[in-house]
């Protein structure tokens, strides 16, 4: 996988293959009454086939937004996209009629939502609502669409999945719920997946599992995954590689255990310091300084500025690139040497 921005080189491997997706230069802003959000700001990014890209940062950073650009389900209005690529296979997907991405969308390139109970209709079986990406894409009848979902609430691990597959959302533990939107987004074996924040609101245990349970079907169908979230801990061992994002910009990538070992953004190098650890048993939990800041007022020069320990006048006037900061890394921050060095 490789993650693609102004000043990072690419990987030698990605440049043998053509990526799977490749977003290019996006902008999506919406317009409110009180002026434009700019939700995402220039993003870059490339995922191949059979690798893992986590998206990083915190709410309001601009990840889910630029999944949904992806989807092509943004509310347009307030939204807007106006510039930028999404290239999926070679095609730009921007350029396409709402028919063509319609028949991507679910088949090629599918969708985890982080709220699986809000996402699953409570008055529809769960049987029924994974029966139906069979029904509309494959014309499958009833009879058979009802035998495929008993097979995908196998393939998840759902115990007694014949017996369950007429229950309700609602009669499903969170966890379980999940893996049903797992095994919708599965169904039609897409070339892509994007979770967005799949093991919110789970427990711990819970989480590896479902994080277990996606890098399994990953390997044996060969999927590429955006993984969205705002946890360091969840990725550890399930992330190729990694982008952070802080008001609607990549601000750090590099390989995953890269930016464990040493950041090279004072943004990520937060993110991980607030990270409970086990050696620091009564200690004061770290927490950035601050707030992310308003969509509508994004500070001027480094958008991190007004948060960063490091900030010197140059962060407030100029816009950091995202500088070669290593093989596969890249770091927008004026003092990625002396962050890196630290």
């Amino acid at each position: 996988m490789t993650v693609i921005s102004e000043g990072a080189t690419a990987a030698p491997q990605a440049a043998q293959t053509a990526p799977l997706l490749e977003v290019r230069d996006l902008h999506v802003e919406f317009h409110t009454r009180d002026g434009v959000a700019k939700a995402v700001n220039g993003v870059n990014y490339s995922v191949q086939a059979g690798e893992t890209l986590a998206v990083l940062g915190e709410s309001g950073s601009g990840k889910s937004v630029t999944a949904q650009a992806i989807m092509g389900i943004l509310d347009m209005p307030p939204g807007r996209i106006p510039q930028g690529q999404i290239l999926f296979q070679g095609q730009d997907m921007l350029a396409m009629s709402g028919e063509q991405r319609r028949k991507i969308r679910g088949r090629k390139i599918a969708m985890i939502f982080q709220d699986a109970l809000s996402s699953l209709n409570p008055v529809l079986s769960v049987g029924y609502q994974l029966g139906e990406m069979f029904r509309v894409h494959q014309g499958l009848s009833r009879k058979a669409a009802k035998a495929k979902a008993i097979e995908l609430m196998d393939r998840v691990r759902i115990p007694a999945a014949a017996e369950r597959v007429n229950d309700y959302p609602h009669q499903f533990s969170g966890g379980m719920r999940q893996r049903i939107m797992i095994a919708m987004a599965l169904a039609l074996e897409p070339d892509l997946i994007i979770a967005d924040e799949p093991t919110t609101a789970l427990d711990v245990t819970v989480q590896a599992q479902v994080m277990d349970l996606l890098a399994e079907l990953q390997r044996e169908y060969n999927m590429g995954l955006i993984l969205i979230t705002h946890d360091l801990g969840v990725v550890a061992d399930v992330a190729d590689k990694i982008a952070v994002m802080y008001a609607g910009r990549i601000v750090e990538t590099a390989p995953v255990h890269q930016i464990y070992a040493a950041p090279a953004h004072p943004y990520t190098k937060g993110l991980l310091q607030s990270i409970p650890r086990l050696d620091r048993k009564g200690q004061e939990l770290y927490a950035i300084k601050g707030l992310p800041p308003n969509l509508l007022h994004i500070p001027s020069g480094c958008a991190f500025n007004p948060r960063c320990p490091m900030a010197q006048d140059i962060c407030r006037t100029e816009v950091p690139v995202l500088h070669t900061a290593g093989p596969g890394r890249g770091s927008a921050c004026h003092f990625w040497k002396e962050t890196l060095g630290e």
